[in-house]
């Protein structure tokens, strides 16, 4: 083979097929300049040899070995570039359909080499050892920069393309493909734990940060529309480009090709399993929800001189701060607007430079049609966080039960099969639309025929808003019993709060699960071990619980105070809940006075409390004078 490196397989000279010395000189230990004809010959091959795992497995590691040297990761990322770059120039131009065809076979392959090689390297822990830069004794051809970053010209590269581009048929695999390199490259999180830190390696993140914003709006876009239209694969023989009866480019390296991806999407986003019928338009997701939650971790640190002491020398003393740095793409989203109105055309108050149009009514339904998925959960949640637009769009649905059924419902079925994780996001969303007084109103007003999956009882003409209430309550029941997740637990009746004075008609049901949830929690407040003593104990006086523990550890009493502590906020909660349905909305709900009048005594023991006095007295005001 002359300088390249022997195959991964042993085999005589003379029948070494041309796909095997190029990929064996890919990954061998000579370096071929950038504009050496080998790159053309490997990019326009078919491929047709099929490669057992462990084959492709050695390849990767030879291929770590010589990278260093060779730098043809970078030198493969620059003829990617090149080929996007050529694809675009040639969009406009569909007179030469061979030519065409040929460019995205090369931008297929380039893509998918860059794939695998570089998913082996961030999968083994070198994601610094990249190499992304050209020797500078490399030969460069006219026109292209040397000390320009490669990472950041091949983003470049990348989203421009993606952005401006169509999906086709003929170019749907090249876009999935440009997706899954995406997913691979900015894997590089995974190595750097839970949390992100100033020192952290992700060169293609960082370089997706730094694109200008036209870019980015145009890419946000795209990742939308994609996610929008859901396009089925297309079939095979209009986009996988393989000549004559040869296979085409999935089947080059055998199953590998198959499960390249898997890594870095299963650690990501959390798969159902059961088999992507639309892989663009998840892939898209994906894309989009690493790029907009993504922070760089930026290092300051500021210089103090120390002259506290006169006769000393004086000291520099460094004072280190952390921050995030702005995320474009996370701006670009939050800025998203309706194709179908614009409100700064009422206000005046135009958003400055270039921002994402999409119609938010596809938008939303496709949503809502996917709610079932952990990414669709977290899209719908970053919308209404950071989208003021979307989320004014949302409040003023007329058909708020196409979103919210699918979210009770999955929380209904929270202890079998739903992640803790998207239960969270789910709360946070309610949370979020119960802050707006017409969405409490608006879903009293919503009946429902029946809930079919609701197994407890029987729910027939009920309101949406009291469906609420019950599954929140059950929520919060089944947390109390198993999970004891603090925050879970806030989250829910912060919720109910919020709905609280604008209940409407809430049912008989939903009223008697309300009142239920108050004597559960007096149940856990008063099976406390040391309920006897501490019951009369509030504020400062909690402070003193460990004198009144003697002989126990004091963990477990500090444990026993704040658990406590929790229960009580818990209780003024509920009874906060109840007397503000008591005070803004009882001619609206007499099923609420009729719950507590059934069992009134689970506020007796409550009434002389000083932390419950004067929201149980008003409870019994009300029920002695309706």
């Amino acid at each position: 083979m002359g300088g390249a490196a022997s195959t991964p397989r042993s085999t005589g000279g003379d029948d070494v097929s041309v796909e095997e010395y190029l990929i064996a000189t890919f990954v061998g230990e000579k370096s071929f300049p950038l504009a050496s004809d080998v790159w053309n010959k490997l990019l326009e091959l078919p491929l047709r040899s099929r490669w057992p795992r462990d084959r492709v497995h050695q390849a990767c590691q030879l291929f770590a070995q010589s990278n260093g040297n060779t730098r043809h990761l970078a030198k493969l990322l620059i003829h990617l570039s090149w080929c996007l770059q050529e694809l675009l120039q040639a969009s406009s131009d569909d007179d030469d359909d061979d030519a065409h065809s040929s460019l995205y076979k090369k931008a297929l392959n380039a893509t998918y080499i860059s794939s695998l090689f570089l998913k082996h390297l961030i999968e083994n822990g070198k994601s610094e050892e990249l190499h992304l830069s050209l020797d500078e004794s490399e030969p460069v051809p006219h026109g292209f920069v040397m000390d320009q970053d490669i990472q950041n010209f091949v983003m470049r590269s990348l989203l421009s393309f993606i952005g401006s581009t169509e999906v086709s048929p003929n170019s749907y695999v090249l876009h999935q493909e440009l997706l899954n390199f995406m997913v691979v490259a900015m894997s590089t999180q995974l190595l750097s734990g839970p949390s992100p830190g100033p020192k952290d390696a992700n060169p293609f993140l960082d370089a997706a940060m730094a694109q200008e914003k036209s870019i980015v709006c145009m890419a946000v876009r795209r990742l939308l529309l994609n996610y929008i239209s859901r396009n089925h694969t297309p079939n095979a023989k209009t986009y996988l480009y393989s000549d004559g009866d040869s296979p085409g480019i999935l089947e080059r390296v055998g199953s590998a090709a198959a499960t390249f991806v898997l890594l870095p999407l299963n650690y990501l986003v959390n798969n159902t399993g059961d088999g992507s019928k639309y892989p663009l338009a998840e892939s898209s997701l994906h894309v989009l929800l690493i790029l907009i939650h993504y922070q760089k971790s930026i290092l300051s640190d500021e210089s103090m001189t120390d002259k506290s002491d006169d006769s000393a020398t004086s000291e520099s003393v460094s004072k280190v701060h952390v921050f995030s740095s702005g995320n474009t793409f996370t701006k670009a989203l939050a800025n998203a607007r309706d194709v179908e109105f614009d409100r700064s055309d009422l206000e005046g108050n135009a958003y400055s430079g270039p921002h994402v149009r999409i119609p938010f009514a596809s938008l939303f339904d496709t949503l809502c049609m996917c709610l079932s998925d952990e990414g669709a959960v977290l899209l719908l949640y970053s919308l209404l966080q950071g989208n003021s637009y979307f989320k004014e769009y949302v409040l003023v649905r007329t058909d708020m039960d196409t979103m919210l059924m699918p979210i009770l419902e999955t929380l209904y079925n929270a202890s079998r099969r739903t992640s803790s994780n998207q239960i969270y996001m789910m709360l946070i969303v309610l949370l979020i639309l119960s802050q707006d007084s017409s969405f409490n109103s608006s879903i009293h007003k919503m009946i429902l025929p029946s809930v079919p999956w609701y197994k407890e009882h029987l729910l027939h003409q009920t309101s949406l808003g009291s469906l609420m209430v019950i599954i929140l309550i059950r929520t919060v029941q089944h947390n109390l019993s198993k999970l004891r997740d603090v925050y879970l637990q806030t989250t829910c009746l912060a919720t109910l709060a919020n709905m609280a004075p604008h209940a409407h008609h809430l049912s008989a049901y939903a009223s008697q699960r309300l009142v239920s949830l108050f004597y559960m929690l007096s149940r856990k407040y008063a099976t406390n071990s040391s309920y006897n003593k501490l019951s009369d104990l509030t504020g400062d006086k909690l402070q003193s619980i460990k004198i009144s523990l003697s002989g126990e550890d004091d963990s477990v009493s500090e444990d026993l105070a704040a658990e406590l502590q929790i229960f009580t906020d818990f209780l003024r909660l509920v009874l906060d809940i109840l007397n503000a349905i008591l005070t803004y909305a009882l001619p609206r709900n007499p099923e609420i006075v009729y719950a507590i009048m059934h069992r009134q005594e689970v506020f007796q023991p409550f009434k002389n409390h000083p932390r419950f006095h004067e929201l149980v007295e008003n409870i019994y005001t009300v029920q002695t004078n309706p």
